[in-house]
């Protein structure tokens, strides 16, 4: 069977191969699970029935950052009341055709949406206590950014333990800025690439994309964005893959 680019060879301009839409979730090892949970707060002293009031700084401590960098950004942080209200992306996009592309901070929303949760539980028969997993709500901020090698991203952070985090970024920004940097001209209209002065260029910059080099941007944006690491030792976020889109543009000869 003849592929479609082998059948269109002729009339096609170039193509490009890169990734697209990436989400990563953030987890504390230790504490990203029940049992973990709660050994740690035991080995503090702490109850495991005053497991809420252990946590509840935290959540003081998430919000307080938040606010100092909306401030400092000269921001106001949007309360999302329904989830019918309007498209993240959209009103991203409004408030950039007024703040341009510089990096740094660039909007702040938050939610109230479900979060995993734990919650202390006391087995009779066993006469065991120990936290199990529940379904709960709490204040999510979702931190609109753009990093200077990835684009606009956001970072998704809960206000409530344990503090699973999320991170979205999205290959096409990426390559786009790494063919700045490179002096190299293209055409790109919202998330598809028309031309590049040098496809072949392009694709190297595409296929050089580096998961030790966005290892250490999470590493930076997490400890900025939700600055409670500490109390859990001397860890660092493990970072793992929950959606990876792959992109192939196919660009025809007009």
């Amino acid at each position: 069977m003849v592929s479609l680019l082998e059948r269109y060879d002729k009339q096609i301009a170039g193509t490009l191969t890169c990734f697209d839409r990436i989400i990563i979730s953030g987890t504390i090892p230790g504490v990203c699970y029940p049992e973990g949970m709660a050994r740690h707060i035991t080995s503090k002293g702490v109850r495991l029935f005053d497991y809420p009031h252990y946590v509840e700084p935290l959540r003081e401590e998430i919000r307080t950052n938040t606010e100092k960098i909306a401030k400092e950004n000269q921001l106001e942080i949007e309360h999302i009341r329904s989830k019918h209200a309007f498209r993240k992306e959209d009103r991203i996009k409004e408030i950039l055709k007024q703040r341009e592309n510089h990096p740094g901070i660039v909007h702040i929303f938050s939610a109230m949406e479900p979060c995993p949760a734990y919650t202390p539980w006391h087995d009779k028969q066993s006469g065991k206590t120990t936290l199990r997993y529940k379904d709960a709500k709490c204040l999510h901020y979702y931190f609109y950014f753009i990093d200077q090698t990835y684009g606009l991203c956001y970072l998704r952070v809960p206000t409530w333990a344990p503090f699973r985090l999320q991170f979205y970024l999205n290959g096409h920004n990426y390559l786009a800025n790494k063919l700045k940097e490179q002096n190299i001209g293209c055409k790109q209209l919202d998330n598809t690439f028309l031309s590049f002065d040098d496809w072949k260029q392009a694709q190297s910059l595409a296929d050089g994309f580096s998961a030790g080099v966005l290892h250490v941007a999470l590493d930076l944006w997490a400890q900025k964005l939700c600055p409670i690491l500490y109390h859990f030792g001397e860890v660092k976020h493990h970072w793992s893959l929950m959606q990876c889109e792959l992109a192939l543009d196919v660009v025809f000869f007009r």
